[in-house]
């Protein structure tokens, strides 16, 4: 069977075409996997720069809430401002099963979650929250546990 010069170069053109289209497919890839990934870092800076909330839930040693909030109260609110913080509320659980007797939740915002970072640590570097906490577990440690939860705000929230 003879086979053609035509075949053959029918045959080579198909093979390169192939390879063009191979390789546009993965240049179409490529690009979008790097696109991607550029958002995704653009996403985690943005995240860093933008406003953070802080929830935060105290829950005190038996007895201790009323001495939490006295102190919260008295000084520490005072204190999270002079640290940049800024404070938006603080509640107490109404229901039994959240522990209403022993429990704090409050929301406190930073300008971003590394200014969070070092409010956090120059509040715990003061000399006068070294004080007011000390002064205030004369009678017993007051705080057994704290969870802390950072938040955005969705575009839809008022506090936007």
């Amino acid at each position: 069977m003879r086979t053609s010069k035509f075949a053959y170069a029918r045959s080579d053109m198909m093979v390169t075409q192939k390879r063009a289209f191979l390789l546009f497919g993965l240049m179409v890839f490529g690009l979008g996997f790097a696109a991607g990934h550029f958002t995704q870092f653009e996403n985690v800076v943005a995240a860093q720069s933008n406003p953070v909330f802080e929830m935060r839930t105290y829950t005190t040693h038996p007895g201790r809430l009323d001495a939490l909030n006295a102190r919260f109260r008295d000084h520490t609110t005072r204190i999270f401002e002079k640290h940049s913080m800024t404070n938006i509320g603080y509640w107490t659980p109404q229901d039994a099963k959240d522990h209403p007797d022993s429990t704090l939740v409050y929301i406190i915002a930073h300008d971003n979650r590394d200014a969070a970072t070092a409010n956090w640590q120059s509040f715990r570097d003061d000399p006068e929250w070294a004080r007011v906490a000390e002064e205030s577990q004369r009678d017993g440690r007051i705080v057994a546990n704290v969870e802390s939860v950072f938040l955005t705000a969705t575009d839809y929230s008022d506090i936007n």
